[in-house]
């Protein structure tokens, strides 16, 4: 994205023998990152520590996990050689995390010159370049062994393209991370193998030739940003022919209609946000208003019904899609890290096309809130999903078997100055706060110099000066963000509980300024000298924030928001580390700066009610103290409870359960994900309940077990399972059979029991038995052949 703001405002490139001629672009143009330096405590840190620490573990992660690897084995079979170990990657994609990581490490050479990461950069290409087949076909997951690839790839070259086999994915992101290169060190050698690559799409795919649309979309973005590069019209006319090939397949990859035809986002979060931008990218480029009609349409349906306060997009992790309209639940919301990158990309493209402040209040929200939350503060560990609720199964990771994230991170974060200004003619466009300094050239080759001081997103005050030699006649927009008008969002989607009257100020050297706003913005118009000053001031009152009623999830809760931050509870900061239990504070909730937590925050202050089940089948109600912190910052102490939305009645809370047999033992599985779901206190709606369940998933049709150890020897007479069956979303099935067993004398006995052994679904399967007194019980499952499975309860008497 970074070099998509470069390669908008480049005038001159040294691919072209001059100007590229765009017939048509983006109204607004971006001010690039490398002309915006940042110098405050929030933004300036992060990227310094994606610099130091994400880029290089990733580099090194690439490495460890035989990314590099591959594209040397790849050479060396097309010597002849043969690699020692012709193993294809695990994922056809495996090369685009490479590719992502050179991108980003481009991104912090453009602004932070490095000899050494430059010439790592430079061996990673060259390495690149020798695994390219010599029509420029670059993909290691066929060359490394071409009579038997991937078993994702196809026999043949694109025959499985609009599946699963991310040729053109691949090329997509080697395109951009080449593109970033190119223009970050004016160096050839990787730009010559993307374009190379470019021309062998070029020839392969067109009206007249192969028809084809990507499985994974990327191509399309990237295309465009090459056009721009080199001038090369094919590029353009090719992502546009991808984008119009689309319709009569499946929903997951957004090829059920043909693109202009598309009203509601459905499948894959990530794939439909490139594919949204790269829509965005040929309306602009070619002026086709059925493009930009349908990808406003688009924005309505997620703004309007599918989008999460934090940002977060893609509700369901079966298919990381998004789900319905309004179906937005807490603990099992997906909101990939790498569709709030895409979300990003997506309005910041609608702001350039528009003008309008709304895309900004979008981005603002997830770029604070489900995007930063995808990296920890030390840079070195990531989520994957982007929850809004834990019951602490979820933990942040160094590195994934599907590893799109961590790059995904380390390309979009040094891009985030690219963000904070745009142009438009004679007007600037001031649409982030963050501290730093900017050199912007506006028409005719003037450039106006402008500082900002704030400790946003801390405090609501922002200082603009002109700096020295500025003086000329522009205008400059001011964002008031939607949430500083008691809008959260631009929809009805959320709205806050109550209208504060609070209002933002402005002034230009301290006369103040009518707030009346033109989408979004108070445009300042006037002749301007060098020392002037604009302030703005936004009030930040901690704001309690519902849902639509149509987010049956979300209603009788509320959300805390103060300024863009969305906070949430977590357990490392409330009593017992409970918070699922818990009342929305109701008297008055007090913001306090805390620079020694959580890398310095501020938290919100005050007092709440937890709930808890008694003996007797009552709530016991008890008054404690509460803390909320920024959501982006949560599961950075290990794990724990969390949760954005609090109930703000009893009717709606979750009262803590009492203690169990099961809930006090302790699990051990043969395997799988989440054993910690098993003996967790928590009632399953269904056997496809997504919000914390136990499974084998990938092992399929084998015999697994799960034990409980207790304590001490106990007496249990009674058994009940509730299984996980995710039947037409995922790959896991009630099981074939099971039974159970208790330790005796050092071996395992199975249970007497006259009953069968149930595997009904959506239901408890009792089994009665003849009571045994055991230190362990063992359940064995026979897996369903060609299926795996999984377990939401059990539970013993």
């Amino acid at each position: 994205m970074i070099f998509f703001l470069l390669a908008l405002t480049a005038t001159r490139l040294p691919y072209t023998t001059g100007p590229v001629n765009l017939a048509h672009d983006y109204a607004v143009h971006p001010v690039p990152f490398t002309a915006v330096h940042l110098t405050d405590k929030f933004w300036a840190p992060k990227i310094e520590i994606n610099r130091t620490v994400s880029i290089p573990t990733a580099l090194q992660k690439c490495e460890e996990t035989q990314r590099v690897q591959h594209f040397l084995d790849a050479a060396a079979t097309l010597r002849g050689e043969g690699p020692s170990n012709k193993a294809t990657p695990g994922y056809p994609f495996d090369d685009t995390d490479l590719y992502k990581v050179i991108e980003g490490a481009s991104y912090s050479l453009s602004v932070h010159p490095d000899p050494k990461l430059d010439a790592y950069v430079d061996h990673l290409i060259a390495v690149i370049g020798a695994a390219q087949e010599s029509d420029g076909y670059l993909y290691t997951a066929r060359t490394i062994n071409p009579a038997k690839p991937h078993e994702w790839s196809g026999k043949e070259r694109w025959v499985l393209e609009q599946d699963n086999s991310h040729e053109l994915y691949d090329s997509g992101h080697l395109i951009e991370a080449a593109v970033a290169h190119f223009q970050a060190t004016g160096k050839r050698n990787f730009i010559d193998i993307a374009i190379k690559n470019a021309d062998l799409l070029v020839r392969t795919f067109g009206p007249g030739k192969r028809k084809a649309w990507p499985g994974h979309e990327i191509i399309e973005m990237a295309l465009a940003k090459l056009y721009r590069t080199t001038g090369n019209r094919q590029y353009l006319d090719l992502a546009k022919f991808f984008l119009d090939s689309r319709g009569g397949s499946a929903e997951y990859w957004q090829a059920h209609k043909p693109v202009v035809e598309q009203t509601e986002a459905v499948g894959h979060a990530v794939r439909a946000s490139y594919l949204y931008s790269g829509m965005a990218d040929v309306a602009a480029l070619t002026g086709d208003q059925r493009y930009l009609n349908a990808v406003d349409a688009l924005w309505q349906n997620v703004v309007g019904k599918k989008i999460y306060l934090t940002g977060g997009i893609g509700a369901t992790a079966s298919g990381e899609a998004f789900g319905g309209n309004y179906e937005l639940p807490n603990m099992s919301a997906y909101n990939e890290t790498c569709a709030a990158v895409g979300n990003d990309y997506w309005n910041y493209r609608l702001f350039l096309m528009h003008a309008d402040a709304k895309y900004i209040d979008v981005l603002e929200r997830t770029l604070y809130n489900g995007l930063i939350s995808g990296v920890s503060l030390d840079g070195k560990t990531y989520f994957y999903p982007n929850p809004l609720e834990s019951r602490g199964q979820h933990q942040r990771s160094p590195w994934f078997g599907v590893a799109c994230c961590p790059g995904n991170i380390t390309r979009f974060m040094a891009s985030v100055p690219g963000y904070v200004y745009a142009t438009k003619g004679n007007q600037i466009y001031a649409n982030l706060f963050a501290g730093g300094q900017a050199d912007i050239k506006l028409d005719g080759g003037k450039t106006v110099h402008l500082s900002q001081e704030t400790n946003y997103p801390w405090s609501g005050k922002i200082t603009f000066t002109v700096g020295p030699k500025s003086a000329r006649a522009f205008d400059l927009h001011v964002r008031i963000p939607g949430w500083a008008q008691n809008r959260p969002i631009p929809s009805n989607l959320y709205a806050f509980q109550d209208q504060t009257t609070e209002q933002p100020s402005l002034s230009v050297n301290g006369k103040s300024l009518s707030l009346q706003t033109d989408k979004g913005y108070v445009v300042i118009h006037r002749s301007w000298k060098p020392g002037d000053r604009v302030e703005l001031n936004l009030p930040m009152p901690v704001r309690k924030v519902v849902a639509n009623n149509r987010v049956s999830e979300d209603q009788g809760k509320v959300a805390l928001q103060r300024g863009p931050i969305v906070y949430c509870a977590e357990g490392k900061d409330n009593p017992g580390g409970k918070v699922l239990n818990i009342l929305a504070p109701e008297g008055a909730i007090i913001p306090h700066y805390e620079a020694g937590l959580l890398h310095g925050v501020v938290t919100l202050k005050g007092t709440s009610k937890s709930l808890a089940f008694q003996a007797d089948g009552s709530v016991k109600e008890t008054a404690e103290a509460f803390t909320a912190i920024p959501y982006y910052a949560w599961a950075n102490r290990g794990r724990g409870e969390m949760a954005v939305w609090l109930a703000s009645d009893v009717k709606h809370a979750s009262p803590s359960m009492l203690p169990t047999l099961a809930s006090a033992a302790k699990v051990t599985t043969s395997g799988g994900s989440s054993p910690e779901a098993i003996n967790a206190l928590h009632e399953p709606k269904n056997s496809l309940d997504q919000s914390m369940y136990f499974h084998w998933w990938p092992k399929k049709g084998t015999r697994e077990w799960v034990e409980y150890a207790f304590a001490e020897p106990t007496t249990i007479h009674e058994a009940d399972l509730y299984w996980f069956d995710d039947t037409n979303l995922g790959e896991c099935r009630i099981p074939k059979s099971w039974r159970l067993m208790s330790w005796q004398g050092g071996a395992w006995v199975p249970v007497e029991t006259s009953d069968s052994f149930g595997v009904a679904k959506d239901t408890y399967n009792r089994l009665t038995f003849t009571p045994v007194t055991t230190l362990k019980l063992r359940l064995e499952v026979d897996l369903q052949a060609g299926w795996s499975g999984g377990i939401q309860q059990w539970r013993l008497r």
